[in-house]
């Protein structure tokens, strides 16, 4: 309920009446008011030779921002990209790493920190090249960042290029030999690269008639084939001239339970224009 005229003025009396009586905190006082003025960094007339933040800590505050040192401001930025990283605000935590590479700070190793930190959060938004460019940034500033190294490795298996990421694992371990994520992820893109030359071993002339026989005469046998990356939910419509291991390479292909997996349909079909009538479509040229 609205309060009544005669309460508001009633108010408005006692706070007047306060007003009156007591003295206004803060305030400039009446005979020394010039000097006061003067020290507000606004309206100086002149910035003292000496800052001292007891005197005028607006004037240090602002020095403060002005000079503090590439090394303090970097590593504030790190600090934020930290916080954002551990919310899962990749984007945000990219914005404050790369505020901390460009101070130019003098610190090698926390300029190889901003960089790692970088790459580990453009890989969890799945921007694979951007994180191994960083990967390979930070190593420029410490060679020896076992951190940048496993972050490299991550990507070379994202992109497939698994004798790059041997190659940095066999780096890796020569720093530290007992580094259980390195020796894990060797093992793993030894076995990757081995599996990729089997492959293209196995392959003979008849397997590529019997699969251009099947998939690559649409007119023949009205197939289409196609692949689905879930992370995007799109659908790549197969080149039918591809082997097998073309298609693996891809970087968006994902090998499930060791069975690469694909989906066939009857070309123009209803079914199949149903299906993809509310799905992305992409081509692999």
């Amino acid at each position: 309920m609205d309060p009544k005229p005669e309460e508001e003025d009633e108010t408005m009396e006692q706070f007047m009446d306060k007003f009156r009586t007591q003295k206004y905190k803060g305030a400039f006082n009446e005979e020394r008011w010039e000097e006061e003025f003067d020290k507000v960094p606004m309206f100086m007339k002149k910035v003292p030779d000496e800052v001292k933040a007891e005197n005028t800590p607006e004037l240090a505050c602002l020095q403060s921002i002005l000079t503090d040192d590439p090394e303090e401001l970097a590593r504030s930025c790190k600090e934020e990209g930290n916080d954002y990283f551990k919310e899962k605000h990749y984007k945000k935590a990219i914005e404050a790493y790369t505020e901390g590479i460009k101070k130019n700070s003098k610190d090698q190793e926390l300029n190889a920190v901003l960089y790692t930190n970088r790459a580990a959060a453009q890989f969890y938004l799945g921007n694979y090249r951007s994180s191994l460019n960083d990967a390979v940034a930070a190593r420029k500033q410490k060679p020896d960042h076992l951190k940048a190294i496993i972050r490299g490795v991550l990507c070379y298996i994202e992109i497939k290029n698994y004798l790059e990421a041997l190659k940095w694992c066999d780096e890796g371990l020569r720093i530290n030999p007992s580094e259980k994520k390195l020796l894990e992820m060797r093992t793993k893109a030894d076995k990757l690269q081995s599996r990729g030359i089997r492959l293209q071993e196995q392959r003979s002339n008849d397997d590529e008639e019997t699969t251009y026989s099947i998939t690559s005469s649409e007119d023949a046998t009205g197939t289409r084939v196609y692949f689905e990356d879930e992370d995007s939910e799109c659908f790549y419509q197969v080149d039918p001239k591809s082997t097998l291991l073309e298609i693996m390479q891809h970087s968006r292909f994902r090998v499930k339970a060791g069975t690469p997996s694909f989906l066939i349909f009857v070309k123009q079909s209803p079914f199949c224009r149903k299906y993809f009538s509310d799905k992305k479509l992409q081509r692999i040229c």
